[in-house]
């Protein structure tokens, strides 16, 4: 158990490596309840997450979710987050546990530059959060509730009851496997949680931690706020893109993206692979022909893939495949190529 964003957490409970594999085969039970949501409703309430984020909102049909950015007027991260539609003029935003305190005054202050008569409300302490994750997950949860999951979409939502208890199904998760986020009442997550565990039991599923978790989301190239995306990197660097809604009129940050995406930007995020043996780690120093060039933001040896991975920031003349770099693991220059993202892709069912 370790401190985590003001949350006592589990880093593991069986180990990082089964808990990896369980996930990978079988599936994983994670109590991410440590995430914060806050809420926004009421008049204005598109134009204020249209405002705050960085993906086109106006797109989304009630009942579904998209990931964005909370963006800095430099285009920057705040923090990434998920935007659930949970009514018409209703938004959930689930954001992390350790930015809580920094996030929330500043969804505040700026929603209502754009919208003065929104309603929005931190509901951190309104939701517990239990993630199940990989090939079984379906089976597994389905045995405790009436919602087809099945007719959940990647990336949408459904009420209903689990185990017992009314709450919100999303077929969303931060492992690249298939799985679902349950939104419950943190008064019966314990209820749920010894629900869920008994009815994976028999399939192979077990409880993990904070552990499995980061090599889970690093194998499937998910990037993570504090190392590969802060208040320093911006969307285009990250190279995301794909989470930006380019035809938006307006958004913090929108001229600095548009103009990075016209004329590039001096630094992209990169997957690498170790070919000496060694791990790359955050921090570590990247090089190119014995210059400097860059900084890895995430590294591991994965239990899945079985190799040395990591993401890093590199001048994009470097973001080629099969580009080589040299990375400095304390104090010794150990070969690196540069790989395509994600490192891992469930396979299709």
């Amino acid at each position: 158990m370790v401190p985590f964003g003001g949350w006592d957490m589990p880093v593991e409970y069986s180990g990082i490596t089964a808990e990896h594999m369980a996930v990978r085969t079988a599936a994983g039970l994670f109590d991410v309840s440590h995430m914060g949501e806050v809420e926004i409703a009421g008049k204005g309430a598109l134009e204020a997450v249209q405002h705050i984020t960085s993906n086109d909102a106006s797109k989304l049909q009630v009942g579904q979710i998209q990931y964005s950015g909370l963006t800095t007027p430099e285009g920057t991260f705040v923090d990434d987050l998920l935007v659930y539609r949970f009514g018409p003029s209703h938004y959930l935003l689930v954001i992390n546990a350790g930015n809580i305190d920094k996030d929330v005054p500043w969804i505040t202050a700026r929603a209502k530059e754009a919208s003065p008569d929104v309603g929005i409300v931190n509901s951190s302490d309104r939701y517990a959060l239990i993630a199940i994750q990989g090939p079984k997950a379906q089976d597994i949860l389905q045995t405790l509730t009436a919602i087809d999951l099945a007719a959940i979409k990647y990336y949408w939502f459904a009420h209903g009851e689990i185990a017992g208890v009314r709450g919100t199904v999303s077929r969303t998760g931060y492992t690249g496997e298939d799985g679902f986020e349950v939104m419950i009442p943190p008064a019966m997550a314990t209820r749920v949680w010894d629900a869920l565990l008994a009815a994976g039991k028999p399939h192979g599923m077990i409880p993990a931690g904070l552990g499995a978790r980061d090599t889970l989301r690093l194998e499937a190239a998910m990037r993570l706020h504090g190392n590969d995306i802060d208040e320093h990197s911006t969307v285009m660097e990250a190279d995301l893109g794909w989470i930006v809604g380019w035809n938006k009129t307006e958004f913090l940050g929108r001229d600095v993206l548009h103009a990075q995406k016209a004329h590039g930007t001096k630094k992209t995020m990169v997957g690498i692979e170790m070919i000496d043996r060694a791990i790359a780690r955050h921090g570590h120093p990247v090089f190119h022909n014995g210059n400097p060039v860059g900084v890895v933001t995430s590294g591991t040896q994965t239990p899945f893939l079985k190799k040395a991975i990591g993401l890093a920031y590199v001048p994009p003349a470097l973001k080629a495949p099969g580009t080589e770099l040299e990375i400095d693991v304390r104090g010794r220059k150990a070969k690196a190529v540069v790989v395509p993202l994600p490192f891992y892709k469930r396979p299709k069912k």
